[in-house]
């Protein structure tokens, strides 16, 4: 799916989205997804089992010839027959491949079919005593309040309808055996999900006798029900490289943080107090997102936010606003809002929502907008804003900003105020240099002043060690008692002596 640009230079250039593709490559008249590389959910599904069936084959075709050269060698080998012929590793491989082709059609029908082993008297048990969780199932041992919350309310919401038991014994038992499977890949998963949603609809279609729209409203709280509970295992997964693709779009969204209205075209005055209020509203909505669990709720907050871009371009154009003021629009608000784990929801959305949800309505249709404002925001050049490359790469880098003046001229205004700007950034350029030398020169004092300090730590060292101090003999001292007091009292007018001042000398003068 592609986003085109008008490219006349004569004129301003915005983004131009043609409605036709925004639906599903195949012409079924569904909404594709870039995701399943613009097919519908239908027709997805269906080349999906055409291609795993067509790799069925060859593998069944590569292992027939495999085992052909094999028995071909042992025949070589040996050179005899054998005389009672048993099953062959071929025919066991065979056999194998037949088992699980046959387990894997019933995987799902399974939920559908009650249970013989099941003892009547549980049919008349009450919702509260089959919500209570499996003992075998480690994550519903202390299930979260809002897994809890969801469950109830799907109790409640089924217990008029005269199927509601049997339909949550298959929706608890499905879900359960989901958790137990978070090692496949997301796709493995999304097709178990996928796979239950398609027989139940038709399972309440046959029930309901076509009436589309109970089946719908039961088909969402059957969405609701099973994704609040299986969020964590299924969101983001380990197998993919979802997170990687968060950081990526989240890094370029930044990186396009000087994109300007006027060079996506879009028709909206924030100017305009209303129309600065939903342009706030739109980018609240799209990063709540991310706080909602159902895919359904998800898709709320999706079409929240365009319904809040359509009012800010009617307010601002006073007519109604059309799908190529939208899309321009939406893709503005997206790089304002930078909504967090943008790429993680839209796959979360793409693999577990009910697929008639994104097929057909106003959830598919700004879903599908928003798929395109993502591709368009990845791919996004100076071409796409109506600049020149060499404009492209300096706002990318950063060396130049639209909001700068852009002034040819010496005597022009902007070009006196870009100079000064590139005056003060000499400047400061100088000043880091000056510092840089400055913390250098530091560094290499503190060297030296430690250098000193260890040079006289050893002078003193070194004359301490050629005075050693003298040891005293107690009985010495004790038997030349007067002599160390005299010589103290020496010591002590000798002290006293050279603390006075030397007396006056006379002086004699000559007459």
């Amino acid at each position: 799916m592609s986003v085109r640009m008008m490219s006349q230079r004569s004129e301003r250039r915005g983004i131009h989205l043609d409605q036709s593709e925004l639906l599903c490559k195949k012409g079924c008249g569904y909404y594709g997804n870039t995701a399943w590389q613009g097919l519908c959910s239908k027709c997805w599904r269906e080349e999906n089992q055409r291609e795993r069936q067509k790799q069925i084959q060859e593998d069944w075709a590569l292992a027939e010839r495999l085992q052909r050269e094999e028995e071909e060698a042992y025949a070589s080998r040996h050179q005899r027959a054998q005389s009672q012929p048993t099953i062959t590793p071929f025919s066991k491989f065979e056999e194998r491949k037949t088992k699980e082709k046959s387990s894997k059609v019933n995987t799902v029908t399974k939920f559908f079919t009650p249970s013989a082993k099941t003892p009547p008297k549980k049919d008349t048990t009450s919702f509260d005593t089959q919500s209570s969780p499996s003992p075998s199932s480690s994550s519903s041992r202390h299930p979260p309040a809002d897994t809890d919350h969801a469950t109830r309310e799907f109790i409640d919401f089924l217990k008029p309808l005269k199927s509601g038991r049997e339909i949550f014994k298959q929706c608890r038992a499905f879900t359960e055996s989901m958790v137990y499977k978070r090692d496949m890949g997301a796709d493995e998963l999304s097709e178990c999900v996928q796979d239950f949603y398609q027989n139940l609809s038709d399972r309440l279609q046959t029930q309901f006798k076509g009436s589309t729209e109970h089946v719908e409203s039961v088909m969402d709280e059957v969405e609701k029900y099973m994704m609040t509970r299986l969020y964590k295992e299924v969101f983001c997964p380990e197998t993919t490289d979802d997170e990687k693709k968060d950081l990526a779009i989240q890094k370029r969204i930044r990186a396009l943080h000087w994109v300007t209205i006027e060079m996506l075209c879009v028709p909206v005055d924030e100017e305009i107090p209303e129309v600065s209020d939903s342009v706030v509203k739109a980018i609240t909505d799209v990063i709540e997102m991310d706080s909602k669990r159902v895919p359904k709720d998800k898709l709320a907050c999706i079409t929240r936010c365009s319904k809040h871009i359509f009012n800010a371009i009617k307010i601002s154009k006073k007519e109604a606003a059309s799908a190529d003021d939208f899309l321009p629009t939406l893709i503005y608000i997206v790089l304002k809002a930078n909504p967090p784990r943008l790429q993680s929801n839209i796959q979360y959305i793409t693999r577990f929502c009910n697929p008639s949800r994104l097929m057909t309505g106003e959830d598919g249709y700004y879903f599908t907008n928003l798929c395109c404002a993502v591709a368009f925001i990845e791919k996004l050049d100076g071409q796409s804003l109506n600049l020149s490359p060499e404009e492209f790469e300096l706002y990318m880098s950063g060396q130049a900003s639209p909001h700068w003046p852009q002034g040819a001229g010496a005597s022009s205004p902007g070009s006196a105020a870009l100079s000064q700007v590139h005056k003060r950034l000499d400047l400061l350029t100088g000043l880091g240099e000056r510092q840089d030398r400055v913390i250098e020169k530091a560094r290499q004092l503190e060297s030296d002043l430690i250098d000193w300090t260890d040079e006289v730590e050893q002078k003193v060292q070194s004359v301490l060690e050629s005075f050693p101090q003298e040891t005293h003999n107690p009985t010495a001292t004790t038997a030349s008692g007067t002599t160390s007091a005299a010589a103290s009292a020496i010591d002590s007018d000798n002290v006293e002596n050279e603390r006075l001042p030397p007396p006056l000398q006379p002086q004699v003068f000559a007459g």
